[in-house]
């Protein structure tokens, strides 16, 4: 195995499930007791994150149970005292000197736990105003002049404005500096409203692989989340990303490489052949063409399609004439024009694009360390700790494996996030 510094970091999700509706029909539950127990159960397994996404409008693209993530992952803290807390959070709907003082106040009430996966969004906007959603172009642009803002605000409090004293803390006002921004989208004098925070920023992380996705992650990003399927796909995208950050004075290994991994597990090649038998042979091809279309952009029409012929290629739209979700325009139109059939983009998207993988725990942890040996994977996804079944391959299986090969450390290795990234 080629020696790294960095052990690979690993996040497991909450906020999200479908059990949410049952405990909120129960008036004896709380909707954060599910999570509470993935989150004990992460700390315990020395897991680095929790990581709470987030969609905007009821019903899309399975919205269903979803939580605010800044109110969600506050209330985790508060149960936990090692794990990451990364937040999904949008630029698009939110104003910046917002997202500062609610990041900073996460940071504080974690002990310098907080991390902020910032998006543009491709929906909601029926939410915000009576307004069209902005182009990409516009939202990448809007997105800029908002991390300028709330970084240059977490930056407003200078070493030394906060120092303890015999009668509690004293405040050298003169080292709390405006930062007097205007730009296009945004003018904003600060400085931000509560002390300088644990981590001195939280932990940045961004989500968008369009070609504005990649600029802005280059640019600010220190951990990208990525949706790269295969291991060419990892490497060309990881080389795009570094080579543009470099080109911004950032130096060659950042921003982080955090791939969301979707495992089938099975304790034997015969057993995952009948489960990746099972779970095709179930598929809803109804609701799969819906799904399709909206990978592809929401305005093809697949209904009278068959199934087990190619998408003709004139269907199939230009990424750049679309207004949502680029990324998975290009990743799903790449897919179609290499001749997949229909049924099998209705199976792949599934996992809207993500890397998904079959196999026994050993050879899940192979195909995680040809993308770790590779120098193109820094942070994996390691879901469904919900399910008691995937839990046990998951805790018992695949992250043993991975420590055994010292891909993954065995503990965390400071007191904040940043620290167990490795990133100070």
């Amino acid at each position: 195995m080629t020696s790294r510094r960095r052990t690979l970091k690993t996040v497991t999700g909450v906020s999200g499930g479908l059990d949410i509706y049952d405990l909120a029909v129960d008036p004896t539950q709380s909707t954060l007791a599910s999570s509470i127990e993935i989150a004990n159960i992460a700390e315990a397994n020395k897991i680095d994150a929790l990581f709470a996404a987030d969609l905007l409008s009821f019903g899309a693209q399975g919205a269903i149970g979803a939580q605010e993530p800044l109110i969600y992952l506050a209330a985790l803290a508060a149960v936990t005292k090692h794990v990451g807390l990364i937040a999904t959070v949008t630029t698009t709907f939110h104003h910046p000197y917002n997202l500062a003082r609610l990041f900073g106040t996460l940071d504080h009430v974690s002990n310098g736990r907080a991390a902020w996966n910032a998006v543009t969004s491709s929906l909601g906007e029926e939410n915000y105003g009576d307004q069209d959603l902005p182009s990409p172009e516009e939202r990448y642009a809007s997105a800029t002049e908002s991390l300028e803002v709330v970084h240059a605000l977490f930056d407003s409090w200078k070493p030394g404005a906060l120092t303890p004293g015999p009668g509690g803390a004293v405040l050298d006002a003169s080292l709390v500096q405006p930062i007097d921004y205007r730009g296009k989208y945004y003018t904003v004098q600060g400085p931000l409203n509560i002390p300088s925070l644990p981590q001195g920023r939280p932990v940045q992380f961004q989500a968008g692989q369009s070609a504005g996705g990649i600029e802005l992650g280059a640019r600010f990003a220190e951990v990208v989340f990525t949706s790269l399927a295969t291991l060419d796909d990892a490497v060309t995208y990881t080389k795009a990303i570094r080579s543009r950050a470099a080109e911004l004075g950032r130096g060659d290994e950042l921003p982080l490489i955090f791939s969301s991994f979707h495992a089938t597990y099975g304790a034997s090649e015969a057993e995952v052949k009948t489960l990746v038998k099972e779970r095709d042979e179930a598929t809803d091809f109804v609701a799969g063409r819906a799904r399709l279309a909206d990978m592809l952009g929401g305005a093809i029409d697949l209904s009278e399609l068959p199934l087990d012929k190619p998408i003709p290629l004139d269907l199939l739209p230009d990424p750049k004439t679309v207004n949502r979700r680029r990324g998975r325009v290009e990743i799903f139109g790449k897919l179609a024009a290499g001749g997949k059939t229909l049924r099998e983009l209705i199976i792949a998207s599934k996992d809207t694009g993500h890397w998904a993988l079959a196999g026994t725990p050993e050879q899940l942890a192979d195909a995680i360390q040809e993308r770790y040996d590779a120098g193109v994977l820094d942070v994996i996804s390691i879901g469904g700790l919900g399910d008691p079944r995937t839990r046990d391959f998951a805790l018992n299986g695949l992250l043993p494996e991975l420590r055994r090969r010292g891909i993954v450390g065995n503990d965390y290795v400071g007191n904040t996030f940043r620290e167990n990234l490795e990133l100070v």
